[in-house]
């Protein structure tokens, strides 16, 4: 006789509602869909994104064209950083908007994973970002020339302004996504820039030393490096499905041995379907008998409160089974 399990969907925004069903199997699941965040939250995120693409690119366009005519490397450096967040921004956008769509056959997790891509690719861009500056500031330490100090102090002050108000828009919500953190992050290391910039001109202004300003170059890029460093490291992680860093995974197999009835467990699976999701997957060893719907349900709902999982995936095996688990050696952690 086999037992019976029955999938547990909480009504959730982006997914079709799914009646409770039971049919038989060999194992359970209990699976708590749940997105990182709430529909209007969702979209007051993507607004946010609209809004802080739309304010960084007219930055942009002033900043290079001014940096153009002033002949600026370090405004020009940072207008070359201010585009990379813009298309950085415009790639977290797309995919927040593409990880609202359902759920298919064939992308059973719908399109989260964009958001994670996302931030690599935003990552990626950077680095590239910091190869061109460092080149073009020892080009110009090599072959100095005049700037004009004036303009390079005017733009990068309204930077600092423009910078700034766009950090404050993503204050809120950095901590419920990689994206959205990566946006906060960069638009604090820009204001700080920018700020050094102004420094750097006010500097230039009252020495007229002109290798200053391609050396604030070189700054800026130490800035964007160590900035990127660990939106790299955290992407390049999702990416491989690692067990996100605010989750304890020690912390969720000890939840899961200590649950009443448990004996072991094994083939413990954590990773992130997006930058706000994350899933779990895992084998249960309990005595004989069925422990019941409203106990996987229980530990769906509890790991999703405690440790911010949302999609929970639970299989009972019987103690008394015909043999171990063929999964429990390959995935002894």
């Amino acid at each position: 006789m086999s037992d019976h399990g029955r999938h547990h969907h909480p009504a959730h925004a982006g997914h079709r509602p799914v009646d409770e069903h039971a049919h038989d199997h060999g194992h359970d699941h209990a699976h708590g869909h749940s997105h990182g965040m709430p529909a209007d939250a969702t979209s007051a995120t993507l607004r946010l994104f609209a809004i802080g693409i739309a304010i960084n690119l007219a930055f942009v366009l002033i900043e290079a064209g001014y940096g153009w005519w002033a002949d600026s490397l370090a405004l020009l450096a940072d207008a070359g950083h201010n585009f990379g967040d813009v298309i950085g921004l415009a790639l977290a956008w797309g995919a927040a908007v593409l990880g609202r769509r359902r759920a298919s056959d064939r992308f059973t997790y719908g399109l989260g994973g964009t958001t994670i891509l996302a931030a690599l690719a935003n990552a990626m861009l950077l680095l590239i970002a910091v190869g061109g500056i460092v080149y073009a500031a020892v080009e110009r330490l090599i072959t100095p020339a005049p700037i004009d100090d004036v303009v390079v102090i005017v733009v990068a002050g309204i930077g600092i302004f423009v910078n700034t108000a766009t950090a404050l828009l993503f204050l809120s919500r950095r901590g419920d996504d990689l994206n959205v953190r990566g946006a906060y992050l960069h638009m604090v290391a820009d204001a700080a820039v920018s700020a050094a910039v102004v420094v750097a001109g006010l500097v230039i202004r009252y020495t007229g030393l002109s290798w200053i300003d391609p050396l604030m170059g070189l700054v800026v890029a130490i800035v964007i490096l160590f900035g990127t460093w660990s939106l790299m490291r955290d992407s390049m992680r999702l990416a491989l499905a690692a067990v996100p860093d605010h989750i304890d995974a020690d912390a969720v197999r000890a939840y899961l041995e200590g649950l009443p009835g448990v004996t072991a467990v094994h083939d413990l699976h954590i990773w992130a379907t997006s930058t706000s999701e994350n899933a779990l997957t895992a084998h249960l060893v309990m005595p004989s008998g069925h422990p019941g719907d409203g106990f996987l349900c229980e530990v769906a709902d509890a790991i999703e409160a405690r440790f911010r999982i949302g999609h929970v995936t639970t299989q009972i095996e019987t103690a008394d089974g015909p043999g171990p688990c063929r999964l429990e050696a390959a995935h002894a952690a």
